[in-house]
C-alpha cells in the first residue's frame, strides 16, 4: 500500500512538473487572470460549471473569489452554475441535463462576463452548451481540460489542458492552477501582496 501512495504523489509532482515547464500554458494562466481582473472591473461576473469532482473544483474556485483567499478584501462576483439543486432538477427533467449551464448562463450571464468549463475529458455536452451560448452572448471562455481538450478546446478563448489523462492527477492540477488565477485576481484587483 505504501509503495501505491508514494507512486500516486510522483505523478501527480510529474504532471505538475510538466506544467511548469510549458511555458506557454503558464503564460495562458496569467492570461485567464487578467482576462477575468478585466471583467471584474468592468461589473462582470465569474461564471464556473463543472461535473461531478470538476463540479466540485467549480464551486470550491467560484468561493475563493466571492469569499476571499489570502487576505481579506471586498467580495468578488463569481459563482458556480450548479448551485441550486431545485433549478438542476428542474431543467435537466424539463429540458435535458445537457441544457443546464446555458439555460442558466442565458438568464444570468451578460456580455463581457467570462465562463469557465472545467472537464478532464473536455467533452461534457452541458459545457461545450454553455461555451456555444456564451459565445452567442459576448463571454469570454476558459476551458480547463486534460491533455487533448476535447471539443471545448475549440470553443473555448483560451484553454489550460492540463498534460495528462488521468482523471484524479488532471483534477489535482486544476485546482492547483484555479488557486494560481484567485491568487493573481485578488493580488492584482486589491494589490496586496502575500507575505
Amino acid at each position: 500500500m505504501t509503495d501505491r501512495i508514494i507512486r500516486s504523489i510522483e505523478e501527480s509532482i510529474q504532471v505538475k512538473q510538466l506544467i511548469l515547464q510549458d511555458i506557454d500554458l503558464v503564460k495562458k494562466i496569467s492570461t485567464v487572470a487578467d482576462m477575468m481582473c478585466a471583467s471584474l472591473r468592468n461589473q462582470g461576473k465569474i461564471h464556473f460549471c463543472g461535473n461531478g469532482g470538476s463540479a466540485a473544483d467549480a464551486q470550491h474556485l467560484a468561493a475563493e473569489l466571492s469569499g476571499r483567499f489570502y487576505f481579506d478584501r471586498p467580495p468578488l462576483n463569481a459563482e458556480a452554475l450548479h448551485c441550486n439543486t431545485s433549478y438542476l432538477t428542474a431543467v435537466g427533467n424539463d429540458y435535458g441535463y445537457e441544457h443546464i449551464f446555458s439555460r442558466l448562463l442565458a438568464g444570468t450571464g451578460h456580455a463581457g462576463d467570462v465562463l469557465v468549463g472545467i472537464s478532464t475529458s473536455g467533452n461534457s455536452q452541458n459545457i461545450v452548451n454553455a461555451f456555444e451560448k456564451a459565445r452567442e452572448m459576448g463571454i469570454k471562455t476558459v476551458a480547463m481540460t486534460g491533455r487533448g481538450g476535447g471539443k471545448m478546446k475549440e470553443l473555448a478563448d483560451l484553454c489550460l489542458n492540463v498534460p495528462s489523462t488521468d482523471t484524479p492527477r488532471i483534477q489535482e492540477s486544476h485546482i492547483m492552477v484555479g488557486h494560481i488565477i484567485c491568487e493573481l485576481v485578488e493580488t492584482t484587483l486589491f494589490g496586496h501582496l502575500r507575505k
